[in-house]
């Protein structure tokens, strides 16, 4: 078992990859919790003494997984996060486009209305012009029969 646990910490020789979740110091400490059941603790269930050296590594175990799935857990929980903020970004960036698309039609319907409105308005007054005249064409016209 020496073979495989030496006595002397391990030391990382190269960067860990970040896509692991863990630092450098959260590695050392799940190798040395590995470690530390290496010389006392049978790797095996069936072989060695049971007993306090088993409750020692089934708490080191226990503790080791849980650290390994909460890790794992934050990485995903971190991803989700990631991608939602993506998405809102994306829906941010098309809903600004869609604002600016609406904003200018507005505008141009607005232009449009004050055109429509300015023409409404001369129609108007040329429409009492055209009947001022009109009465003063059906008053001279009965003016011409009267006579």
């Amino acid at each position: 078992m020496s073979m495989f646990f030496s006595q002397e910490p391990v030391q990382f020789q190269c960067p860990v990859p970040e896509e692991t979740g863990f630092t450098p110091d959260e590695l050392q400490e799940i190798l040395s919790l590995l470690e530390s059941g290496g010389d006392s603790v049978s790797l095996s269930p069936n072989s060695g003494s049971e007993g306090s050296s088993r409750a020692v590594y089934n708490d080191n175990e226990r503790r080791l997984r849980r650290m390994i799935s909460n890790r794992e857990s934050a990485r995903r929980s971190r991803w989700r996060k990631k991608k939602h903020v993506e998405n809102l970004s994306s829906q941010m960036n098309r809903l600004e486009l869609e604002n600016q698309e609406l904003k200018k039609r507005l505008g141009s319907a607005l232009r449009q209305c004050h055109v429509v409105w300015g023409e409404n308005e001369r129609l108007r007054f040329e429409s009492v012009a055209l009947q001022a005249r009109l009465s003063n064409l059906y008053r001279i016209l009965f003016t011409m029969q009267a006579q």
